[in-house]
């Protein structure tokens, strides 16, 4: 395997509380880092929405390896942001036999 061209900064960003500016909490999504990434678009289908038709693509995203548990690893539930798009990660795998760099599975969402 060759060494992917990471050329894209991702943040990544993990579920969870954030500040709603009047002491409380509201569920959203904090940033962990950003990672170096490259990013491979796979498949595409449409998907029923709630008010419209939804643009669903594919993509794997290859990073950088981590331990397990650090928390520079990308995990399922967590997602990648780049200005405004957003890829839901679904599966993180080592993509080389040497753990250097990890694959994950992504999806992006887009309303048409």
């Amino acid at each position: 395997m060759s060494a992917p061209r990471l050329n894209r900064a991702l943040v990544l960003e993990a579920p969870g509380e954030v500040p709603d500016g009047a002491g409380g909490f509201v569920p959203g999504w904090s940033a962990l880092g950003t990672l170096w990434a490259a990013v491979t678009p796979r498949a595409a289908r449409e998907a029923a929405g709630m008010a419209a038709p939804l643009a669903q693509s594919a993509y794997r995203v290859t990073v950088r390896a981590a331990r397990p548990g650090d928390p520079a690893r990308p995990r399922p539930g967590q997602r990648f942001a780049e200005g405004e798009r957003r890829f839901r990660i679904l599966a993180v795998a080592e993509a080389d036999p040497h753990g250097l760099y990890l694959d994950c599975v992504c999806d992006e969402e887009l309303s048409q």
